[in-house]
C-alpha cells in the first residue's frame, strides 16, 4: 500500500505485550522460572524477546510435548506472582489511548496473552474504558496470527475487518494477523530488521514508539 493512499482507521487494533505495556522483564523471569523447573537451559532476555511470539496453546506443546500443560501450570504461577506489580505502561501508550477515545476512535486490544491475564492488567492501569473488547489468547476459535480474535475484537462494531482498520504491534506475529484479516499494519519497534522477521509480513507505516504514531495520526494525517 503506497503512502499516499494510507485509510483514515475507522478503528484501532492493539497488541498487548510490548506495545502498549512493557511486560518483557515479567515474561522472561517466568520463563525462565519454567526452564528451572523442567531442568533445562534457560534464555536470555534477548532469546526470550526473539523467540515468545506464539500464544500458549500454540507453542507450549512444540516446545514440551506431554508435559506442557505441566509446563503452563508452572509458568503461570511464576507470572501470577509477577505481573501486576512490575506492570509498565509504554512510553506515549495512557495519552494515546485518551486521545482516540476522546476522538471517538473505536480501540481494542488482540493479544496472545490469556485473557483473563490481560483483562486484569487493563484494568489494574485503569484502561479497560479505553477498549471496545479485549481479546485474548484463547478467547477466539485460533489465536493471533490466525485472523480469528481480530474479527472477534470488531464483533459488534459494525466494522468489517479490512484496511481501514490499523492493527498496531511490536512482532511478526502482529504483522501477520494485519495481512492475513486484511487489516493496515502498523509497526512500533525501535529497531527493526526489515530483511528478517517482517520480510514476509512488512509494516505499512514503522514508528520508533507510539508518541511517534500519535503523532502522525494527530499532526501529520490530521486522523484524530
Amino acid at each position: 500500500m503506497s503512502e499516499s493512499i494510507l485509510p483514515k482507521p475507522v478503528a484501532v487494533l492493539y497488541d498487548w505485550d510490548n506495545t502498549l505495556v512493557d511486560t518483557w522483564p515479567v515474561i522472561h523471569a517466568a520463563m525462565n522460572a519454567l526452564f528451572r523447573h523442567m531442568d533445562m537451559p534457560e534464555w536470555s532476555l534477548d532469546e526470550t524477546k526473539s523467540r515468545v511470539r506464539k500464544s500458549m496453546r500454540d507453542s507450549f506443546p512444540e516446545m514440551f510435548g506431554d508435559r506442557w500443560e505441566e509446563a503452563r501450570d508452572v509458568f503461570y504461577a511464576s507470572f501470577e506472582a509477577l505481573h501486576l506489580d512490575a506492570l509498565v505502561a509504554a512510553e506515549g501508550a495512557a495519552a494515546l489511548l485518551s486521545s482516540l477515545s476522546a476522538a471517538g476512535v473505536p480501540q481494542a486490544v488482540v493479544s496472545n496473552k490469556q485473557g483473563r491475564y490481560l483483562r486484569t492488567e487493563a484494568a489494574h492501569l485503569n484502561w479497560t474504558g479505553h477498549f471496545h473488547r479485549l481479546i485474548g489468547a484463547g478467547d477466539a476459535a485460533r489465536d493471533k496470527p490466525a485472523p480469528d480474535p481480530a474479527a472477534l475484537a470488531l464483533d459488534g462494531l459494525g466494522c468489517a475487518l479490512g484496511r481501514h482498520v490499523y492493527f498496531v504491534g511490536d512482532s511478526g506475529v502482529d504483522m501477520e494477523i494485519a495481512h492475513a484479516a486484511g487489516l493496515t499494519p502498523i509497526l512500533i519497534h525501535p529497531d527493526p530488521d526489515l530483511s528478517g522477521e517482517f520480510r514476509n509480513c512488512p509494516p505499512v507505516r514503522h514508528f520508533d514508539g507510539l508518541p511517534a504514531f500519535h503523532h502522525f495520526l494527530t499532526a501529520e494525517q490530521r486522523f484524530i
